[in-house]
């Protein structure tokens, strides 16, 4: 006999829709940076290949509509606006050339000035902490401070609040 407790299945914390979206596009401008290929076409195939929301539900979808449309939009805008981030980034950069960065850090360090200058409505303060989650997700515990530091400075440099 089974009981209700060995019946349940363990359950993840369901994530914030936005903060699922950033995950997916940091996976894409990698996927994006290390191909070489278009933005549409690593979008198209991100989203044929992502696993469903809930594995075990069969009924599930891909990925809701809201993920997708908000992850499609940061990425395309990272990818239309690389050249007038990076010189952000290198700015605020000392002793760093940004092709030398960490290819996950220099996504995530895009991805977060791409909101400091083109999503307005999202806090700073909010995007920063996002950057850190993504840096403690996918890269090493160094680029936790490495991405506070240059963020906090190029928060600065734009007077964002």
């Amino acid at each position: 006999m089974t009981t209700a407790i060995e019946q349940r299945k363990p359950t993840r914390p369901r994530r914030d829709v936005r903060h699922r979206g950033r995950e997916a596009v940091v996976q894409m401008l990698y996927q994006w940076e290390m191909g070489g290929g278009r933005i549409d076409e690593v979008l198209r195939v991100f989203w044929a290949e992502s696993p469903r929301e809930d594995a075990d539900d069969p009924s599930s979808a891909n990925p809701s509509e809201r993920i997708q449309a908000f992850a499609r939009g940061l990425a395309a805008g990272v990818v239309r606006t690389v050249d007038e981030l990076d010189p952000v980034i290198s700015a605020a950069a000392e002793h760093w050339r940004i092709e030398r960065m960490a290819t996950v850090d220099r996504i995530i360090l895009r991805l977060a000035v791409y909101e400091f200058v083109h999503e307005p409505a999202t806090p700073a303060r909010v995007v920063i902490n996002e950057a850190l989650e993504l840096a403690r997700t996918y890269s090493s515990d160094e680029a936790i401070s490495f991405i506070n530091g240059m963020l906090d400075g190029i928060r600065r440099t734009l007077e964002r609040e």
